[in-house]
């Protein structure tokens, strides 16, 4: 345990001295993480700043503006989002487009490392990842947060250009998700200001208002008292520090500024039902809130914050284990179901306990019921003893790996911690002091106590029930507020029994492998591993690091792959990998399973792709041995449960029913039939293809692939001894079963693409009209690290010029994506996929935009500066990579799977890419004369 003071002892003993959970009066404060430059600029702003070397050279920068929509006025429903776009347009030292222009410069990109978000109370400015290998670029950096703090141009024109593009983000965003939102907040959130404050805004609004206003909610709102400066990374704080009081230190505070907006939820009652349908509503949604207050920030500030956050986790998760064994009953009472507890619809003074499920068509009521009973059996009887001690230890495990990586946490992850510290308060203790209270508050918070807090949050009062789905001609469907009301009130009268479960956990391995040997050692100066040659056959490359303080990576990979199926088994294929992780592994159901490696820092799967099998999984280093037993099982003991499998089927026909009511899944068939033709290898399963499924064959087909290991090449990376790893590996990895097959993929079962120009135009009734467009073109190049790099810089200039040309001067979409690739499987096969949305009467300008642009690449080559600005972005992530576990373990597993080396000459064949280069991957991918173009309009 840490801090083992008497004064703490003696403090815990006070805090756990009351009966009921959270009702001190007299807390104990936690000290600030003394890491953390924390302060306040004498006009008000805060700051925090904190040096951090994960990942080296790089840092982040954020402005966090205590306003949003919360504080607009009624006229200027919008304004808040407006604002956020317009900081990207035009300011003082960076006018037009200049912040983009110096941030791609230094190799970020808009939107990965660059972005920004408005919410009901806050608004916030991210400058991700930036490299800080100079003093001018963390000046520059923290200038352009500056000038967005106070000093924006807001000019006429640009304001003018942005409207369009804010216009078609709504229009994007528009689906049937959003326009239920839009109908049930008034319902939930009635009687407070969020009920008419969507951050999106309004569109009558956005087209609408004047630039006055604008500047008016800018000068009103922003100000350095409402404001947050946060910078984590490699840098010199207090050069960080002096600099940011240098720029923001003389921004003025306003003598008679307005008073921020707070906004409460009011309580009610008595239970609210909402029901709100959509056209285009893909499924039955129920959802049912248990409304409460939020703790005081002063109480949050203390252990009791953290106490609180420990019983909340708890509880919610013990919860969650209750409604996903529910999942694997035959007869499933709903497709999904989950339960957490949080900000209530995104406000800031009121949480609330969901328990969400979707539901089968005709059901609602019947799964509202089935909720509303679990929560009321938590209410009357309490979680077990076994549950609690289970969950318990796995969020135990949670926070000790937090703890022991605390030297390796990534610096984004400090960054969105004090957003949320500034937000909403909290706690910011360093993490070894956090996971001394963790640890103290799990040993000392009794099952009494969690059964206590359930019972406080699960009760009638600020119950809210809401149900949507799609809006479809029956009028059965649909159960009325008072038959729903009367449904919830109905379970307080019911009869219901404690929870039960088998408490008695089996061994993971019933029986050890008989252990074979290693038969060989190599190293492998490529990617400086050790290569073990075990008697089976395996092959293990072992590589060394200490990027992470306890993460071992593992993946092995084998030639063979689904493509060596027989077409008969074209329907089986399609659902494989999901039906096989239903019925757990050896002895174990899946059920069983999760709670036989409870407290368990580890995960394994299994994946069956075109032309491999692979096995993967990640661990601690205590939990090492775990998974490979796990590695092994998959192997050789995949489990069979037929009710866990009859109820996959009917959540999975389920979820068909209304899934063609989204118009996108029209527009996505189309693509696919274009592609492929008529082929039933590559539709979507359908309900006759769901009944025609067989089980036990599936688990043969699993068995197939994975019945020889002999061709398998496992792939190690993190921070473990060679010694353990050679005796797991010749326990467990040794000892796989082996036939020493000479396998590969079978290309011509493949699905070809099919040649050729296609146009198809689709016609949908839209609830939000909309023009969505892809342009798919297709080819053949070698597969080759110089293409591949190729593909990506295409890609990345692509969206450059399309934000450019596009969104900035046409403001014709909020995005336009693109994506080319180069497959290994089949060897070359090249694609470019373009992708937006864009308002239907500017359809046909906006897609001769794209693909003029396109063409112009083709034809005159890019823009120097635009390749000069994506290699410097590419060397940017490929140094970063370096010390990550992932990326290691992806390039040495493509080595030896495919002998393709993406690692050795990376950099000196990035370099070598010229414009020239570009032009001739793009102008003889076009050249194919393979284009298929797919449009949905209204």
């Amino acid at each position: 345990m840490i801090c083992r003071t008497s004064t703490f002892i003696a403090a815990l003993i006070f805090l756990f001295s009351v009966v009921s959970l959270f009702a001190q009066t007299n807390v104990i404060s936690l000290p600030l993480d003394s890491a953390i430059n924390y302060g306040k600029l004498d006009n008000g702003l805060t700051y925090y700043i904190r040096h951090n070397a994960q990942p080296e050279q790089r840092a982040e920068f954020y402005l966090i503006q205590s306003a949003g929509s919360l504080q607009e006025e009624d006229s200027q429903r919008g304004l808040a989002h407006v604002l956020e776009h317009m900081a990207f347009n035009g300011t003082t030292h960076f006018p037009g487009q200049e912040i983009d222009n110096y941030l791609e410069s230094i190799g970020l990109k808009s939107g990965e490392n660059l972005n920004a978000y408005t919410a009901f109370d806050e608004t916030v400015y991210m400058i991700m990842n930036a490299p800080t290998t100079r003093t001018g670029i963390i000046d520059s950096c923290l200038l352009i947060l500056r000038d967005i703090s106070s000093d924006l141009f807001l000019e006429n024109e640009a304001i003018e250009r942005e409207r369009a593009v804010i216009r078609e983000e709504w229009r994007s965003d528009r689906d049937a998700s959003t326009r239920i939102r839009e109908l049930q907040y008034p319902v939930l959130l009635a009687g407070s200001r969020y009920a008419q404050r969507l951050p999106i805004g309004q569109i009558e609004v956005i087209e609408t208002f004047k630039p006055d206003d604008l500047r008016a909610y800018y000068k009103k709102w922003y100000r350095p008292d409402l404001q947050a400066v946060v910078v984590v990374g490699d840098l010199d704080t207090a050069y960080v520090k002096t600099k940011l009081t240098e720029l923001f230190g003389s921004l003025p505070k306003p003598s008679t500024a307005p008073e921020r907006i707070v906004a409460d939820v009011p309580d009610t009652h008595q239970p609210i039902v909402s029901i709100a349908k959509d056209k285009e509503a893909p499924g039955y949604i129920v959802n049912l809130f248990y409304k409460h207050d939020r703790m005081p920030d002063s109480l949050y500030a203390s252990v009791l914050g953290i106490k609180k956050d420990f019983v909340q986790t708890v509880t919610t998760t013990l919860l969650n284990e209750r409604l996903d064994l529910m999942l694997y009953e035959a007869d499933p009472p709903f497709v999904f179901a989950e339960s957490s507890d949080g900000d209530y619809m995104g406000t800031k003074t009121k949480a609330a306990w969901s328990i969400a499920a979707i539901a089968e068509e005709g059901k609602i009521e019947s799964t509202l019921e089935i909720l509303a009973r679990e929560a009321e059996r938590v209410k009357r009887f309490g979680f077990t003893n076994a549950e609690y001690e289970r969950v318990k230890i796995n969020v135990l495990k949670y926070y000790e790996n937090l703890y022991l990586e605390r030297d390796n946490e990534e610096s984004s992850t400090y960054a969105t911690t004090y957003i949320t510290h500034f937000t909403m308060g909290g706690y910011l203790p360093d993490m070894e002091a956090e996971f001394g209270w963790v640890s103290h508050i799990a040993e000392e918070t009794s099952l009494e106590e969690i059964n206590q807090h359930a019972r406080e949050i699960l009760n009638s009062k600020n119950v809210i029930i809401t149900i949507s789905g799609p809006d479809k001609e029956s009028t059965d469907l649909y159960p009325d507020e008072a038959s729903l009301l009367q449904t919830f009130n109905n379970v307080a009268e019911m009869d219901l029994e404690a929870y039960q479960e088998d408490e008695n956990l089996r061994p993971l391995l019933a029986v050890q492998p008989i252990p074979g040997e290693i038969v060989r050692i190599e190293q492998d100066s490529i990617f400086n591993a050790v290569l073990l040659t075990l008697s089976n056959g395996v092959k293990v490359v072992a590589k060394q690091t200490a990027f992470k303080e306890d993460e071992i990576v593992v993946s092995g990979t084998s030639p063979g792959g689904s493509t060596l199926f027989d077409d008969k088994d074209v329907h089986n294929r399609k659902v494989l990998m999901d039906v096989v992780s239903l019925g757990g592994l050896g002895e174990h159901s899946a059920i069983e399973l999760n709670r036989i490696l409870a407290g368990k820092y580890v995960s394994c799967s299994t994946t069956i792709d075109e032309n491999s099998e692979s096995v993967g999984g990640y661990s601690s280093a205590s939990d090492l041995r775990t998974l490979f037993e796990l590695i092994y099982l998959n192997f050789t003991a995949p489990r069979m449960d037929e009710a866990a499998f009859t109820s996959y089927v009917n959540r999975i026909n389920a979820q068909l029913k209304n899934l063609e009511l989204n118009p996108m899944v029209a527009f996505g068939d189309s693509l696919t039939t274009a592609l492929y033709g008529d082929n039933p290898k590559v539709k979507r399963i359908n309900e006759a293809e769901l009944a025609s499924l067989d089980y036990p064959r599936i688990l043969e087909m699993y068995k197939e692939r994975f019945a020889d290991a002999s061709d398998f090449v496992f792939t190690i990376v993190g921070n473990f001894t060679m010694d353990t790893v050679a005796m797991l590996a010749k326990e467990y990895l040794a000892s796989l079963p082996v036939l020493h097959r000479k396998e590969e993929g079978n290309v011509k079962a493949l699905v070809p693409y099919k040649d050729g120009e296609k146009q198809i135009l689709l016609r949908k009734t839209m609830e939000t009209p909309k023009s969505s467009v892809v342009h798919y073109y297709h080819g053949e190049a070698e597969y080759s690290l110089k293409n591949m790099l190729a593909a990506n810089i295409l890609t990345q200039l692509l969206d450059l010029v399309y934000m450019e040309k596009v969104r900035q001067d046409e403001g014709g979409s909020y995005g336009v994506n693109s994506m080319a690739r180069i497959t290994s499987f089949p060897e070359g096969r090249t694609s470019l996929q373009i992708y937006y949305d864009t308002d239907p009467q500017k359809q046909e300008l906006i897609n001769a935009i794209v693909l003029a642009e396109l063409q112009r690449i083709a034809e005159a080559a890019p823009r120097e500066k635009d390749l000069a600005k994506i290699k410097e972005n590419l060397i940017k992530n490929y140094q970063e990579n370096q010390t990550s576990n992932i990326y290691w373990l992806s390039a040495i597993d493509n080595f030896y799977f495919m002998g393709f080396d993406a690692y050795s000459t990376y950099l000196e064949t990035l370099s070598s890419i010229t414009s020239g280069d570009i032009r001739n991957f793009t102008k003889t991918l076009l050249s194919s004369g393979n284009h298929i173009e797919v449009v949905l309009s209204p």
